[in-house]
């Protein structure tokens, strides 16, 4: 099918044009207006730098505020699909509620009538051809400017010229395709027409991908007589039809709450069209009572027009509100959660990859689950149970306890719950990189891919451990299964406090106590093998097992280091006041070295446990 549709729609576009030269200004108005709406959004994306994105995070609370956004964003940016593509995203990336979502989309449906007020008060009244060539003109200048905002502004102008000049060429169409045909010999009355002419505004606004488009020809048609009144009010309700066509294209790379937001709009949408059909004539009187009301001519069809398309949006958002509850209700039931898969990537996909701020926190979600996978994979390998550890006040007495081996094949589990995740955060982060992205948000992203190597570097580090964890730790073997015991404790404390610093809240978290952590960390490491040849003296440890000890007592801090490493970079805020503190307080590699000699120097002990600063 997909094959066919490029060739069948040149092929009846140029059949067209051989039959009436003046059809084809009026598809290039189409052209030119649908090019237009490209690079309003295209502006947005570089003027906004993810402020769309930021607002709906924030005015999604409630059902009205979601309403509400879904007015003033789509009266904004002219196009209800972008809208409702960027709730998609953010609804994939689990940023907002699927009641949320929906509360959005029933907004974007009112503000999408303000395009048709837009051309049928002003684009058909006005030569708006005139402002359009000095906007094009400045635009070009603007969008070879090197400065994000100088190129967005372009964009926009430009988008906003092409938009104009659509409108022109579409009108001047209709104008001069009416000297050779007469469409209005095509119209339809009664139920024929208004099922006829409903499929017919679906289709068209189904190939241009854009209600918007589709309403602004509706209008320059019925501006130029070639279309009756009844037909065109038919050709709107098909247009909003037609438009769910979008939404759901753009689920189709989303996860279930995006799936299920699509078929919520396409059942509103639905429910809308049914209602205006069967309730046509009511509406037709309520808009020329209104019209009166308003002082629009009797004989002005295009603002009675909009008048219609504005009530009838309206009266099926007031007829939806009292069922949304049980309009999600069914979403959830039609569309259920899959079981969770902790091998597959949770928040990576397509509907995220088009919106920076969508982008970078589903990628913040999914090193997140990594890290939760790599933990459970890393205490397990200690033979220790995570779920333990976490509620123990005593990790150290936890372990002289943990015995009995866990029955875990920890290469299979890197392999299924580690490795698939890390690949799947490369392969994203490196497509993120690729696009048009603020120079910040790239760099927090390439950070995140950072922190998911050094999880996935501690879970190796394990990997080596683990068979003389089997080996040492499920028996006592004397001073030997001690040490291992103490490798375990440490590696399991961090874990805790790691977890601690996750559930803190944000302006709570610290960086000194990781530093504090390093440090004592770097101390061990360093007093280990000294120890160890005092056991190996005593008699208390063979050499064998001595040079076991050393080899996994090495893999043992490195995996230390990689958690902490990968904590700081997550956790810990980076453009804060207080973190600029922590900078200046904290210890470089230099200072570390110099602190721990003098430290060993002076042959003091490690700093007591009660004197490290922790999160609550």
């Amino acid at each position: 099918m997909r094959r066919c549709y490029l060739p069948v729609t040149i092929g009846a576009l140029l059949l067209t044009f051989w039959f009436s030269p003046d059809a084809q200004e009026i598809a290039a108005g189409v052209a030119i207006f649908l090019f237009g709406m490209l690079m309003l959004e295209d502006g947005f994306k570089l003027l906004g730098g993810g402020t769309l994105e930021k607002i709906l995070e924030r005015s999604t609370a409630s059902t009205p505020r979601a309403i509400g956004f879904g007015i003033f964003s789509t009266t904004l940016l002219q196009s209800s699909s972008l809208v409702s593509i960027v709730t998609i995203s953010f609804l994939s990336a689990g940023l907002i509620s699927l009641t949320g979502g929906v509360g959005v989309i029933f907004g974007a449906n009112i503000g999408t009538t303000t395009g048709a007020w837009l051309v049928a008060g002003l684009g058909l009244k006005v030569n708006i051809a005139a402002y359009a060539m000095p906007m094009i003109a400045l635009s070009i200048v603007l969008v070879f400017q090197k400065p994000r905002v100088f190129r967005g502004i372009g964009y926009a102008l430009g988008g906003l010229g092409f938009l104009f000049l659509g409108i022109h060429y579409m009108k001047e169409g209709f104008d001069a395709f009416k000297d050779q045909i007469d469409l209005t010999r095509f119209a339809l009355s009664g139920l024929a027409g208004l099922f006829v002419y409903s499929l017919i505004g679906t289709a068209a606004t189904v190939i241009m991908q854009s209600s918007h488009a589709t309403m602004v020809l509706i209008l320059t048609a019925l501006a130029a007589g070639q279309i009756s009144y009844e037909n065109a009010l038919a050709l709107a309700i098909g247009a909003n039809i037609g438009t769910t066509v979008t939404a759901i294209i753009g689920s189709l790379g989303a996860n279930f709450q995006g799936r299920r937001l699509a078929l919520a709009h396409l059942i509103f949408n639905m429910a809308t069209a049914i209602v205006a059909l069967a309730f046509i004539t009511p509406l037709r009187g309520t808009v020329d009572r209104i019209s009166d009301l308003a002082g629009i001519a009797a004989t002005d069809y295009t603002m009675k027009l909009a008048v219609f398309h504005t009530i009838f949006n309206v009266l099926g958002v007031a007829l939806m509100l009292p069922f949304l509850s049980r309009l999600i209700h069914f979403l959830e039931h039609r569309i259920p959660e899959p079981a969770p898969d902790v091998s597959r990537p949770r928040y990576l996909n397509e509907a995220v990859d088009e919106f920076p701020q969508a982008l970078e926190i589903a990628l913040r979600k999914e090193v997140l689950h990594l890290y939760e996978n790599a933990a459970e994979l890393i205490l397990h390998g200690l033979n220790l149970h995570r779920e333990q550890v976490y509620a123990t006040d005593d990790v150290a007495g936890l372990v002289r306890k943990s015995r009995k081996p866990l029955e875990i094949d920890i290469n299979e589990g890197y392999e299924r719950r580690v490795k698939t995740l890390y690949s799947g955060i490369v392969e994203f982060s490196t497509r993120a990189g690729d696009k048009r992205i603020a120079p910040e948000i790239a760099e927090r992203i390439y950070s995140l891919r950072d922190v998911a190597s050094n999880i996935v570097q501690a879970v190796k580090s394990i990997k080596h451990l683990r068979k003389n964890i089997l080996r040492y730790t499920v028996r006592s073997h004397g001073a030997t299964t001690e040490l291992y015991d103490e490798l375990r404790t440490e590696i399991a404390r961090i874990a805790v406090e790691i977890r601690k610093l996750g559930l803190a809240e944000p302006q709570g978290r610290t960086a000194l106590w990781l530093d504090q952590e390093r440090a004592r960390i770097e101390e061990d490491a360093r007093s280990a093998s000294r120890r160890v040849e005092t056991l190996i003296r005593t008699g208390q440890l063979d050499p064998t097992a001595a040079t076991s000890f050393m080899n996994d007592a090495g893999y043992a801090y490195d995996a230390m280091r990689d958690l902490i490493e990968a904590a700081r970079s997550y956790y810990v805020e980076s453009d804060t006041a207080m973190a600029e503190v922590e900078r200046i307080l904290a210890l470089d590699e230099e200072e570390l070295d110099e602190a721990l000699s003098g430290r060993q120097g002076s042959g003091s002990s490690p700093p007591p446990e009660s004197t490290v600063t922790k999160p609550s």
